[in-house]
């Protein structure tokens, strides 16, 4: 196990507009602002073509090959995530997400492209002090979270 200690520090409410690309949107703010690590909670509508990531092809197989789910159709979306700063400062977003239609849920990561629809409602906590970095793992072809500093 890895650890690092953080405090609190801003708190920005987001609302998102029809048609944003959540995470585009996320780390575009981010770096406006200056945020370099946080957490967040989404709610609010997905628009028809979305994509979510929910699982990799083979759990053995590295590096890894995601799997994606096209929505078909609105969705309601309920998310929960953390962005952290790469190698670079670029902030990077890793949010999963239940999107929901009548009685169809479907979860996964929202990365590969959720569009709002009409409204979403973003609440990110920035974490301040802390050591975290998303970092290039090689086998697995995917930038982690890495806490350098305590392990």
């Amino acid at each position: 196990m890895q650890y690092t200690q953080a405090e609190h520090g801003r708190v920005f409410i987001l609302r998102l507009e029809e048609g944003e690309v959540l995470h585009e949107e996320i780390e575009k703010f981010a770096r406006e602002k200056e945020v370099k690590s946080a957490a967040l909670i989404a709610v609010g509508g997905v628009g028809e073509g979305s994509k979510l990531v929910v699982g990799p092809e083979d759990g053995d197989k590295r590096p890894v090959v995601p799997m994606f789910h096209n929505l078909d159709d609105v969705h309601e979306l309920a998310g929960t995530g953390t962005l952290f700063t790469d190698e670079e400062g670029n902030p990077i977003l890793h949010m999963h997400s239940s999107c929901g239609r009548n009685e169809e849920t479907i979860t996964g990561c929202v990365r590969s492209g959720i569009k709002v629809w009409q409204i979403m409602e973003i609440v990110m906590f920035e974490l301040i002090g802390s050591s975290a970095k998303r970092v290039l793992d090689d086998e697995l072809g995917v930038k982690l979270l890495n806490l350098k500093d305590n392990k």
